[in-house]
């Protein structure tokens, strides 16, 4: 009984260790970086006019002010492939020959539990090991994902850099699919028709979810994922 709570100690120690030294992914590790913060001078309003408010008649109309809408073309396309492989071998061989004192090997019996003596012994060894490991491994994943998403300007950074963010909403029979985008886009690269390619967003965060009875039938279940989960030994 000692023994069994020992061992269970000393695997509960290892995993506590286990855990401690596992490095963790903050995804703020990959947010853009923000110019430093200007504070623009006061808007001097007239009788008639009104800064903000302005329209521009004889130019391209494209967002440019808190609350501007633009539409951004979704063409992402993702094709990863990973291959790796290894072979390992060690083979070891080690013998020694019994030895000599005055020209003869020394020979002893030694007693056998519930039997005779095992008689005519000497000191020479003979230990052969051999080991061997091999693995491959094989990993791919393509994704695709086309369409058109209209999103409101939120920030107007004082490089000129507009925030964007938005969604849309689809309701088919039982379910729900959310298409969600956010980053920040270059003035430059809109085009006339107040587009922008969603490979022209920075930091962007493309999410393509859905909730309801379908959703829910294409997920495993929790027990599967349990017995699919780093946590399960075999």
């Amino acid at each position: 009984m000692r023994r069994l709570s020992g061992l269970a100690m000393a695997l509960a120690v290892s995993m506590l260790v286990g855990c401690a030294t596992t490095p963790r992914h903050d995804i703020d590790e990959f947010s853009a970086a923000l110019p430093a913060a200007m504070t623009p001078p006061p808007k001097q309003h007239g009788a008639i006019f009104q800064a903000g408010y302005e329209m521009a008649l004889f130019e391209d109309i494209r967002a440019r002010r808190v609350g501007d809408i633009l539409t951004v073309v979704l063409s992402e396309k993702t094709d990863a492939t990973k291959t790796a492989a290894t072979n390992t071998s060690k083979d070891t061989s080690i013998e020694v020959e019994s030895p000599t004192i005055f020209g003869q090997s020394p020979s002893f019996s030694v007693p056998v539990p519930f039997g005779p003596r095992a008689r005519g012994l000497n000191l020479s060894a003979d230990v052969e090991s051999e080991q061997s490991f091999a693995g491959a491994g094989d990993s791919s994943q393509r994704n695709s994902l086309t369409g058109n998403i209209t999103v409101t300007v939120a920030q107007v950074l004082p490089n000129g850099n507009l925030v964007v963010r938005g969604q849309k909403r689809l309701t088919i029979n039982q379910g729900d699919e959310y298409v969600k985008i956010s980053g920040i886009v270059r003035p430059a690269d809109i085009r006339p028709d107040n587009t922008v390619l969603s490979t022209q967003v920075a930091d962007a965060r493309i999410a393509y979810i859905g909730e309801g009875a379908l959703a829910d039938a294409n997920a495993q279940g929790w027990l599967g994922r349990f017995f699919n989960s780093k946590w399960w030994p075999l």
